[in-house]
């Protein structure tokens, strides 16, 4: 998410996770993901809702057409802006989610009570990003404008920051 800043100051006692994945892992993840969402990215007539979009074309512009190259460089660009902005903050937290006992982490981040396993489960392996429509949670937003939740989203808008 691209928009970290503006959120910190809209929710001063917002925690923040960031979820960090092996670089090599992730530009071929990153690709495959982004090469299914591009014509549903496009800022007139894509189906995703405005902030996704804008978020999307703020991060990824500079790498289009894909290139690996240029995805690492923006995964390590964003990264550095992240750490460095809540360098020293004690709402936030940086796990990768493949690493043993990081749902223990998360769930003491949060002040969650802690039971059963300390790993997140594998649910998103391989080309089944697509079957995000089958993973059911009464919390899951739908990223489009289509479904049950047709065109609602938290809409803010982006101040200069102070």
């Amino acid at each position: 998410m691209s928009d970290y800043m503006h959120l910190d100051e809209l929710f001063p006692n917002a925690k923040f996770i960031y979820l960090s994945r092996e670089l090599n892992k992730w530009v071929p993840s990153i690709t495959m993901l982004l090469e299914k969402m591009a014509p549903h990215l496009d800022l007139n007539t894509g189906k995703f809702n405005p902030i996704l979009k804008r978020s999307f074309h703020r991060t990824f512009s500079d790498v289009l057409p894909l290139s690996s190259t240029a995805l690492a460089g923006c995964y390590l660009k964003h990264e550095q802006a992240v750490f460095s902005y809540f360098k020293n903050s004690d709402n936030f937290l940086a796990i990768d989610i493949s690493e043993p006992d990081s749902l223990l982490k998360l769930k003491q981040f949060l002040g969650v009570e802690i039971q059963g396993n300390t790993c997140f489960p594998k649910l998103n392996i391989g080309r089944q990003v697509a079957n995000w429509k089958e993973y059911k949670h009464p919390n899951k937003i739908n990223s489009n404008l289509a479904g049950k939740e047709h065109r609602k989203y938290f809409d803010y808008s982006l101040t200069p920051l102070k």
